[in-house]
């Protein structure tokens, strides 16, 4: 999700020292050098394109769930089974973007071969941001999708309780001589990890999206005990969507529904979560010729950017506001909330590693 742009302060830093950064931290903190890029590759996605939320303030979160046992710093990922274009990978309690990175490599070959590729993961963790690994197919030249659960912390529709998790849900299109079309949502009106960002800078909610412990709407993020489904008045919609990511990644791999995974925020950090996760890959040349498809999606793209708006708006194709604010980045670097900035200081202190901060 876009527009997690929203830090106050005016701590920056250029893109590659975080990154540098980032990943010279998790291998100091024990990680190989595998996990270290992946979790530095899928943070990076959300920070480069404004997901903050699901970006590099998440750095802390992974040392720690490395350092005390949550993640394997050095697994040996396998798959447990494979049959025609399907398999289910073992990530052996992995970082979640080295397990779904993984995951999505084998479904892109497997698309390569059959015409889709499907990957169940199992044995997983926190992966970040959902779109990265979709923008990986689509990197590939094929449609990507992934999927997650997660922790509960969303209620369903009129429900007071934590039902779900977050439970994301992304696709990502390659475009000829463009940027993919991406589209990367949680099924809850907003992530768990706004919820934190705007803890962090001392920010109101917005209203609709978040619920005290009775279920009652509430903006104030440090009272914000569930969040609400996707869709408001109508947030059986959200509530629905998370169901399907609910059945792919915990049911369909035999992994723990979201109300039976550990919190993320602990307290125990010392005992793997059980998550799972789901990739899907389709090659569309295995549908129709592939020129047929770009100028198909090409027109698709340019037609839905051009089209009529309303008074003083623009209509963006999904992923425009990512690629904007990915250039405005990399032009300019990115402003570090104060608890992260704060974070990033002490693990280049715990670390022996020079801050980019």
């Amino acid at each position: 999700m876009a527009g997690d742009n929203i830090a106050s302060t005016d701590i920056s830093a250029p893109l590659a020292a975080i990154s540098e950064f980032c990943e010279r931290v998790l291998i100091a903190s024990g990680a190989s050098q595998s996990t270290a890029e992946a979790a530095t590759r899928a943070m990076m996605h959300g920070t480069r394109h404004g997901i903050d939320s699901h970006g590099v303030r998440l750095l802390a979160h992974y040392v720690k769930g490395l350092t005390e046992g949550r993640l394997n710093p050095n697994p040996a990922l396998k798959l447990a089974s494979a049959f025609g274009a399907i398999a289910s990978l073992d990530a052996d309690n992995a970082h979640g973007a080295l397990a779904t990175y993984t995951a999505m490599e084998h479904a892109t070959r497997l698309a390569g071969e059959f015409g889709i590729g499907a990957v169940a993961v199992r044995n997983s963790s926190h992966f970040g941001p959902a779109g990265a690994y979709a923008m990986d197919a689509a990197s590939r030249g094929f449609i990507g999708f992934a999927f997650c659960n997660s922790d509960s912390f969303v209620r369903l529709h009129d429900g007071a309780m934590r039902f779900h998790g977050t439970n994301p849900i992304a696709c990502a299109v390659p475009v000829q001589g463009q940027n993919p079309w991406l589209f990367d949502m949680a099924t809850s009106a907003v992530p768990y990890n706004r919820v934190q960002l705007y803890r962090s800078l001392g920010r109101d909610l917005p209203s609709g999206v978040a619920s005290d412990e009775r279920g009652h709407d509430t903006t104030d993020p440090d009272i914000a005990d569930m969040l609400a489904p996707l869709g408001g008045e109508f947030g059986f919609k959200g509530a629905g969507l998370a169901g399907i990511s609910e059945i792919l990644s915990a049911v369909l791999t035999g992994m723990r529904l979201s109300f039976d995974i550990a919190p993320m925020p602990g307290p125990d950090f010392s005992t793997p979560r059980g998550l799972g996760a789901f990739v899907l890959a389709l090659n569309p040349a295995a549908f129709l010729d592939i020129e047929t498809f770009d100028v198909a999606m090409t027109r698709y793209v340019e037609t839905l950017r051009n089209s009529p708006a309303r008074d003083g708006f623009n209509v963006m194709a999904p992923g425009d506001r990512e690629w904007a604010v990915a250039e405005r980045r990399g032009r300019e670097g990115v402003t570090i909330d104060p608890v992260t900035a704060a974070s990033f200081r002490k693990l280049a202190a715990d670390y022996a590693v020079n801050s980019p901060i």
